[in-house]
């Protein structure tokens, strides 16, 4: 178990991430020795110089936490603390010190390269040069300027295609922007037609909810009539209820024909 871990999980876990960037930082310099190409080279030390900036930032979250706890702890444990961050400073410090050492290097071959690259064509040049005849230097003076020539056409090629590039693109997206308008305007004509339908459904319902009450009404109307013409017929000496026009009481008149007679 971490005894770092008994004091502060905290500090635990700095120090974990801390020996994690330790260890990448000694895996990525003994992979440096094994490159020879200068652009790799310079790539892995910007990667290298990235981790040690984190590196850096988190010995001073661990220096913080350290003095916060600096209280509560004893002075043995807050000693083995001071020593462990100095240890980590140390290191630190010696792969700071690689990295520079490895930048001089890339730094002086740089400059070897360059300066023994000029001095090597220039004195070519001065040979050629001085080796050619009249003709010679304005027959090599002309393709020189032939092949500038020809480096202008594909330059001029490159340009003409970039630009019919750049048209078709625009026209494309032309396109797509009209082809949106008209979907945006199908949107609006499709929501309209809901929403007027979503009127003409409730003056629907609405209409159908009065003539429901219309034939309620009607029905209640019709029963009514039938109950009293039922009452009347059953019992037609009820002068409660009102004669139905079209409906004589013939048992009356017949009882006082048979009578007179």
């Amino acid at each position: 178990m971490d005894p770092l871990s008994t004091i502060s999980e905290e500090l635990a876990e700095i120090d974990g991430q801390i020996g994690d960037i330790f260890r990448a930082l000694s895996n990525g310099f003994q992979k440096l020795e094994k490159v020879k190409d200068s652009n790799r080279q310079t790539r892995q030390l910007e990667e290298l110089t990235e981790k040690m900036r984190e590196c850096k930032r988190l010995i001073k979250e661990f220096d913080r936490e350290v003095k916060d706890l600096e209280s509560r702890n004893d002075p043995g444990t807050n000693k083995m603390l001071n020593e462990k961050k100095q240890s980590m400073i140390k290191e630190l410090n010696s792969y700071v010190a690689l990295k520079k050492q490895y930048a001089s290097n890339l730094e002086n071959k740089r400059i070897d390269l360059f300066d023994g690259g000029t001095e090597g064509h220039g004195e070519e040049n001065v040979l050629l040069a001085s080796s050619m005849t009249n003709q010679q230097l304005v027959d090599s003076g002309n393709r020189m300027m032939d092949d500038t020539d020809q480096a202008i056409e594909r330059s001029k090629k490159v340009v003409h295609d970039t630009l019919n590039v750049g048209t078709e693109t625009a026209a494309a997206l032309k396109a797509q922007t009209e082809q949106m308008s008209r979907v945006v305007n199908e949107l609006d004509s499709i929501h309209f037609s809901i929403k007027k339908a979503s009127q003409l459904v409730k003056e629907l319902g609405r209409q159908v909810a009065t003539d429901r009450c219309i034939m309620a009404l009607l029905f209640l109307i019709v029963i009514g009539v039938v109950a009293i013409i039922i009452v009347k017929l059953v019992n037609p000496n009820n002068k409660d209820i009102r004669d139905i026009p079209g409906l004589a009481p013939p048992a009356m008149t017949r009882r006082l024909l048979w009578n007179a007679s």
